[in-house]
């Protein structure tokens, strides 16, 4: 699976995809990630890449033609089957949307700076947007890595444990149950007896209720449906 992520801020990028799951990932050729300066696509000699907007305002707006130059570039050089604009404005990031995103061979991310881009860009190459929260973040770098990071976890050969992606929180809907290791007692904290029984019915069980429980308490909106 491919990225090509496309920024003004490629630096802010080298850490998250350079350790962990990611950098394995890359390692074993199962995800490539590419990072883009927008700044060697600028139509000027001061590599600007914002403008003033139209009709006033506070701000600056990314302009339409380094993105356009950078994306037909990749375009010319394979398909892609999504192009993602990071945007608090997008549908909001969750499991069901990165398991979607897994299957898919090659993805554009354009990351936002400033005030936004021209709506434009928007309108002609952009095919999904994508928001991390209901909150106003610097740039879409950072929202950026998360969708990275929550897709590649999910292909096959990535993580060490194959199931371990599918027993994750909100694969099912609900929250995940708690979990224990070493040692089973701790200042007078003790795990929970049915977890040391090697009854491994019961666990499930137990590990099912907890899931219930735990949603009721903390998410009881992905109880509603």
């Amino acid at each position: 699976m491919r990225f090509d992520i496309i920024t003004v801020l490629p630096s802010l990028l080298e850490s998250p995809f350079a350790h962990s799951i990611l950098q394995r990932a890359q390692k074993k050729g199962i995800a490539e990630i590419h990072v883009h300066n927008l700044r060697e696509y600028a139509h000027n000699k001061q590599k600007s890449v914002d403008d003033y907007p139209y009709g006033g305002g506070s701000g600056m707006v990314m302009q339409i033609e380094p993105f356009a130059s950078c994306i037909e570039k990749l375009q010319s050089e394979r398909e892609y089957d999504e192009i993602i604009y990071m945007t608090p404005d997008g549908v909001t990031l969750n499991q069901e949307i990165a398991n979607d995103l897994s299957t898919k061979g090659n993805i554009i991310i354009l990351c936002g700076h400033y005030k936004g881009i021209d709506q434009r860009i928007r309108d002609v190459f952009v095919t999904k947007e994508i928001s991390v929260g209901d909150y106003v973040l610097s740039g879409g770098e950072l929202p950026a890595a998360i969708v990275v990071d929550a897709i590649v976890r999910l292909i096959p050969g990535v993580l060490s444990d194959e199931t371990s992606a599918l027993s994750d929180s909100f694969q099912d809907g609900l929250l995940d149950a708690p979990i224990y290791t070493r040692p089973a007692e701790w200042r007078g904290h003790k795990v929970p007896a049915i977890l040391l029984s090697g009854h491994e019915a019961k666990i499930a069980e137990w590990r099912d209720e907890q899931q219930l429980l735990r949603t009721k308490e903390r998410r009881p909106d992905l109880l509603k449906d």
